[in-house]
């Protein structure tokens, strides 16, 4: 009698659970997302709270926002309808990469090989809009281009300083998320995955990683606090511009997603991923606070899991792991070219 007592107790202490998980997923803003378990009778804890934006906490600011411009020159209505129309006019691109592809004028080859040398303004030279604009194919609007899906460049979006209008070419991650999602308890040991409803087309955008903001100092104590390795996959450091802004260890910002984020906090790791995430900044002049985007980095259907690199680098730094140590945590994947382990 007491353990069916205790049973029923449990089942009605599981359902609870449950059901407030669920509704506090139907307050998050953007598309529905949903919460799908048919492995065992948990639900992800309650503990962990959605958050819209960034949480900044002690010792953390952002470039002041007299230091955030927008482009002057541009207009909603600029032929298509569609804000911004030429990169050598939109101030926000003023430092997004090059298309050296399209360098090909001697007079602008020995231009182009001045300014890396010597640095200065590069706004007369061809660059791309990282989004592909309204009116090409249905897949594509709103996708990321190759020159950047392709690469590790960072994103420059319009903001609303600019007069190219809300409705910008140039505009996309900053609106949040639009595919409807699923967190599902995966049946192969991996915890808590998530997937897609509906298909996502190559370069689309899904999500960005949300969490706390904190120092370097503070991410390194919340490390050595921790039980285990797996917290690592929790903290991103904000270091895509630290060589290029001469920026000290000390002075990186790291974003810990695990108490608080959004559903990307439940992406899962692959050593051959489906998503990749970028660099989105709003402001071309903060160089410690940006968002970090994810994106289908090929076509995903409908119920495949989300997965992303957990290792991801830049092309020039080595993908090479260590052997194995103690507390070593194995991948599970189970892609093809699985490198075997995430931490070593």
């Amino acid at each position: 009698m007491t353990r069916a007592a205790l049973t029923a107790k449990t089942t009605t202490a599981l359902t609870y659970i449950r059901k407030e998980y669920v509704r506090r997923l139907k307050k998050v803003p953007g598309a529905p997302i949903h919460l799908y378990n048919v492995v065992d009778s948990s639900t992800p804890s309650l503990q962990f709270k959605y958050i819209p934006e960034y949480v900044l906490r002690e010792g953390v600011h952002r470039a002041s926002s007299e230091a955030q411009v927008g482009c002057q020159q541009c207009s909603p209505h600029m032929g298509r309808d569609i804000g911004c129309e030429y990169t050598k006019k939109c101030d926000c691109l003023e430092y997004a990469a090059v298309d050296e592809s399209r360098i090909t004028d001697p007079e602008m080859i020995a231009q182009y090989e001045d300014y890396k040398l010597n640095g200065g303004d590069s706004m007369g030279f061809p660059k791309k809009f990282p989004y592909f604009a309204e009116g090409t194919k249905i897949q594509r609007t709103g996708a990321l281009v190759p020159f950047y899906l392709n690469s590790r460049r960072p994103i420059y979006e319009c903001n609303d300083k600019c007069k190219c209008g809300q409705y910008c070419r140039n505009k996309n991650v900053q609106f949040g998320r639009t595919v409807e999602v699923e967190i599902f308890k995966t049946p192969t040991g991996r915890g808590w995955g998530l997937r897609c409803k509906k298909d996502l087309h190559e370069g689309q955008f899904i999500d960005t990683y949300r969490g706390e903001v904190i120092t370097d100092a503070e991410a390194t104590r919340r490390e050595e606090a921790s039980l285990s390795k797996a917290k690592a996959s929790y903290l991103y450091s904000l270091d895509k511009f630290a060589d290029t802004e001469n920026l000290n260890v000390e002075e990186i910002y790291v974003v810990d997603g695990e108490f608080m984020g959004g559903p990307t906090k439940f992406i899962n790791h692959c050593c051959e991923p489906n998503c990749r995430q970028y660099t989105v900044s709003y402001n071309k002049h903060d160089c410690k606070v940006y968002d970090i985007a994810f994106f289908a980095c090929r076509f995903i259907p409908a119920g495949e899991e989300l997965t992303f690199d957990y290792l991801d680098k830049d092309e020039s730094e080595s993908q090479e792991l260590e052997e194995p140590g103690e507390g070593a945590i194995p991948c599970l994947c189970g892609a093809k070219n699985c490198r075997k382990w995430l931490w070593t």
